[in-house]
């Protein structure tokens, strides 16, 4: 492993370790580049960290009731690129509860997340 991947891998275990916890907005103001680009599935994506973060504010703040569980199963790095599998549990205001599972795309620049898409099932 070169010292890219090394530093990506690094970097992703410590950005699992906050998804784990619920701690999405710290995850995302301290690993996202600031020209970052996040794309759910087919969806347009969301070009720039700050983009990134009101979304996820908004999504916290409006619509999540309890966060359950993000839980990693495996990745790989190579290159400027990682790829995992999780899945996804939350409790949203409406009463539903949300499961998502999912396959992470990443591209990395400069240590930090720089083009990201979500694979949903």
């Amino acid at each position: 492993m070169n010292t890219t991947e090394t530093t990506i891998e690094n970097n992703l275990k410590k950005v699992h370790g906050l998804l784990e916890k619920g701690a999405f907005i710290e995850a995302m103001e301290t690993y996202l580049h600031d020209d970052v680009q996040l794309r759910e599935a087919n969806a347009a994506p969301k070009i720039g960290k700050k983009v990134a973060l009101d979304f996820e504010h908004d999504l916290i703040n409006n619509h999540l009731e309890e966060f359950i569980s993000y839980e990693i199963g495996d990745y790989a790095v190579q290159g400027n690129h990682s790829y995992y599998d999780a899945v996804m549990k939350l409790k949203m205001k409406d009463g539903s509860t949300m499961v998502s599972e999912q396959v992470v795309a990443t591209e990395w620049k400069d240590g930090k997340i720089y083009r990201e898409r979500y694979y949903h099932a």
